[in-house]
């Protein structure tokens, strides 16, 4: 008999590799698209959001349940005004007084306020009545930003790029990793079954600063286990070197590890002897979802085998799916993984 993906992630969570790859697509603003209305009336709407997530997950045969994600959801929490020009842009961030370069803005509120605060309410709202549905057999999943990602929203807006650790206050980095865990904790109490953490890799990682980057995500990581849901890392980077990616693979991670996918397959087969027994899972990136990116074709034939060959835990993406994404490419994209055990 097939497990349902429920047991499959709680396998994981003991340390029991999958038959097959969790489909856990992040598949969120689209829902603005199937219930017809703008995305700021969307995301500020349990009731349609609850409808279109229902919706996609039956179209695309998912594992999982993408119940909130917005990148600047802590940081609006916290007290900062998002500006948005249109649906398919991301918003700009603002803070109401000036910020010092690896410090904290002024006024910010507290982690155990900010969840209280924006449209975390909607989010955690979310999660309650998904999980109020009957012999619910999908994963809820909620997505958090890392603390290295949160600092650098707090610290440097408008950088481009990854910053070093050494770039932030102690003060910042403490106050960005209870951000998360706070958040974290949150959506698990409302009952969600796996946390993705969204983290910006940390720039010119040695062992040493990776352990320290561990000890910022340990909290966040540590509650989600307690509360018998599946922690997952997906680091991102916009200017990380090979040897970074390999630090992170070597990490004794107490997580899964989601890699994008253009890291994913060379670094786990290069570092097969230092990594955990589970293989990491497969973060695909967003442009291989819009509808004029070159050599998509290609990589659509392509991602059955390479999805046969690294047997990765799970099959993501690296963050929300583009708005503009046409629902039936994507689900042609999600048929070439396989869904048998």
């Amino acid at each position: 008999m097939d497990l349902t993906a429920r047991q499959l992630a709680k396998n994981l969570l003991n340390g029991e590799a999958p038959p097959r790859p969790l489909l856990l697509p992040i598949v969120f603003a689209l829902g603005a698209k199937v219930e017809n209305v703008s995305l700021a009336a969307f995301l500020s709407n349990p009731t349609k959001i609850v409808n279109a997530a229902r919706q996609i997950r039956s179209h695309l045969q998912a594992d999982g349940i993408a119940c909130y994600f917005d990148s600047f959801l802590e940081a609006e929490a916290l007290g900062a005004t998002l500006q948005r020009t249109s649906d398919d842009e991301s918003a700009a961030i603002q803070w109401n007084l000036a910020v010092k370069a690896g410090g904290l803005p002024s006024g910010l509120r507290s982690p155990e306020d900010a969840v209280q605060n924006g449209r975390v309410p909607v989010a955690a709202e979310v999660i309650r009545r998904m999980n109020a549905i009957p012999s619910r057999d999908c994963l809820l999943m909620a997505s958090v930003s890392g603390p290295a990602k949160l600092a650098a929203l707090l610290s440097q807006p408008e950088q481009r790029g990854n910053a070093s650790l050494e770039d932030f206050s102690a003060e910042a980095l403490e106050f960005a990793s209870s951000v998360t865990t706070q958040f974290a904790t949150t959506y698990l109490e409302a009952g969600a079954d796996a946390i993705f953490i969204h983290e910006q890799v940390p720039a010119g990682l040695t062992a040493k600063t990776c352990e320290d980057w561990v000890n910022l995500l340990a909290p966040a990581i540590n509650v989600t286990r307690f509360y018998g849901a599946l922690p997952m890392l997906q680091p991102s980077s916009t200017s990380a070197a090979p040897d970074d990616w390999k630090v992170i693979v070597r990490q004794p991670w107490d997580c899964l590890l989601c890699l994008p996918d253009f890291v994913a397959s060379s670094q786990v087969s290069a570092n097969s002897s230092s990594v955990q027994s589970i293989r990491p899972g497969f973060a695909l990136s967003l442009e291989f979802f819009l509808p004029d990116h070159p050599g998509k074709e290609e990589r659509i034939v392509g991602l059955r085998e390479t999805v046969a060959s690294a047997k990765p835990a799970l099959i993501t993406t690296a963050g929300d799916v583009p708005y503009s994404t046409d629902m039936r490419y994507l689900k042609r994209v999600f048929g070439e993984i396989p869904r048998t055990q």
